[in-house]
């Protein structure tokens, strides 16, 4: 078997989680051509990109020639770690063995002892860590602009940002530095980073990934998944990590369902829906109509969810901060953000008391609808620098003017997915959200598989990559 060419790697590096990892079964590809495929990317791109803290390069390599190893041992080995052979990138708030958590942060402490739970879930179905991704600092914004860590950029556009908490993980898998990786969601930060880069992002219900060694992540808010550039990626990961049939829901059409179109910004935020991302969510309405299924227009009763939203985000800030090894070494910033969630612990008490009530009354609307459709932003990917310099309160009130529509699900539990809709006149990525009903993870996955063949985005490549 030849070395592939540089042609043959970049296609390589854009076939995704799922089809590389059916590349290393057939034995077309070996796990090291893999690794040394995402290597050589890294090296080339993220100069620009600024995705990774840091590269397992040698400690990659050296676990790659052990699942080619492995990859021909026999079917059965083949067979037992669906993954094996994949790198995969993990988020910087996710503890990876003899690394420091670091969040972005100089505050960090020692290395951690272990592997989180589902890393090593992941690791134990073959998959290669190849790296960290950064994040904001203590993952408070939906942007990557660190004292620690710089500035990291939108493939699409470097100077715009590609969104956050996950932003890191966001641009590595766009410009196909890696296939796939880890992600978490506590405010949208699976989705909004898919919504700037053009990708598929699920996030699960709460308790569907195993969150060990932390009991409640971000006051409870917290739910750990991926970013991918299709959908049978996602379900193939998640699959891994929940022993759910997402892979088999992923690969066929729904039944027929009722689909409610939601555009009106929730209450209690001053945020302005941009005619772009409006228009794609009425054009993904009328796709979805085309298909077969019947599409309303209805508002779920939101009511003051975003204000518990934003209690319980305070309160997972100053959770963050308790457990940094150096506090005072946080940006001035992040303190006063931290010292406003400690002034709001009260109200994010009563709010994580009120969860079961907001989620009865919103969730009503799936008596009458399956799903929920709309924007997953309000407008398009920030430019870098937007809030430089700026306080917590004038960034977050700017933050959440463009990021409406994401919390309240973390409030109460639902899954939620973001999925690629086009591009605007700039040439940035569009993207809607769909809403299930609690524990509606394989309806949500066969209806952005539907939405994928109907409309393909997999294909479409970054200027940067």
């Amino acid at each position: 078997m030849g070395s592939p060419t540089a042609t043959e790697r970049r296609e390589l590096a854009f076939a995704g989680v799922a089809r590389q990892a059916e590349l290393v079964r057939s034995g077309e590809v070996t796990p090291r051509e893999l690794v040394e495929t995402a290597l050589e990317r890294i090296a080339q791109l993220d100069p620009q990109l600024n995705a990774f803290r840091v590269v397992f390069a040698e400690r990659a390599l050296q676990e790659a020639d052990e699942a080619g190893r492995a990859a021909v041992g026999g079917a059965g080995a083949r067979g037992e770690r669906p993954l094996l052979g994949v790198p995969i990138a993990v988020k910087d708030d996710t503890p990876v063995a003899g690394e420091p958590r670091v969040l972005g942060s100089h505050a960090h402490g020692d290395p951690e002892p272990a592997d989180a739970e589902f890393v090593r879930m992941l690791r134990e179905a073959g998959a290669i860590v190849i790296g960290i991704n950064r994040t904001p600092e203590l993952c408070a914004w939906p942007f990557i602009e660190t004292v620690h860590g710089g500035i990291t950029r939108n493939p699409w556009d470097l100077q715009r940002t590609s969104g956050g908490s996950s932003g890191g993980a966001a641009t590595a898998v766009a410009a196909a530095l890696v296939p796939g990786a880890t992600a978490s969601d506590g405010a949208g930060s699976i989705r909004i980073p898919a919504a700037c880069c053009g990708l598929f992002g699920m996030k699960v219900s709460r308790g569907r990934v195993p969150s060990a060694p932390y009991e409640e992540p971000f006051n409870g808010l917290s739910v750990y998944g991926f970013l991918t550039r299709g959908v049978a990626d996602a379900a193939l990961l998640y699959e891994v990590v929940t022993g759910e049939p997402y892979v088999a829901a992923a690969a066929q059409d729904p039944p027929r369902l009722k689909i409610a179109l939601s555009t009106r910004i929730p209450p209690g935020s001053s945020a302005r829906l941009h005619g772009d991302w409006r228009a794609a969510a009425e054009a993904t309405a009328q796709l979805l109509g085309s298909l077969g299924h019947e599409v309303c227009e209805r508002e779920p009763a939101i009511g003051p969810v975003g204000l518990n939203t934003l209690a319980r985000y305070l309160g997972g800030i100053a959770e963050e901060a308790r457990t940094v090894a150096h506090p005072e070494r946080l940006e001035r910033r992040t303190r006063r953000l931290a010292r406003l969630g400690v002034a709001a612990r009260r109200a994010s008490e009563r709010a994580r008391r009120r969860e079961r009530a907001d989620a009865a009354r919103v969730n009503a609307i799936f008596d009458e609808v399956d799903v929920v459709l709309g924007p997953t932003l309000a407008r398009p990917a920030l430019p870098v620098g937007q809030y430089e310099g700026r306080g917590a309160a004038y960034t977050l009130n700017g933050a959440l003017r463009w990021v409406p529509f994401n919390g309240v699900w973390n409030h109460l539990g639902n899954p939620s997915c973001a999925v690629p809709a086009g591009f605007d006149a700039a040439g940035l990525p569009l993207s809607v959200q769909l809403v299930g009903r609690p524990d509606g993870e394989q309806t949500l996955f066969s209806l952005a598989h539907e939405l994928e063949v109907a409309r393909p985005w997999a294909d479409a490549r970054p200027p940067v990559s």
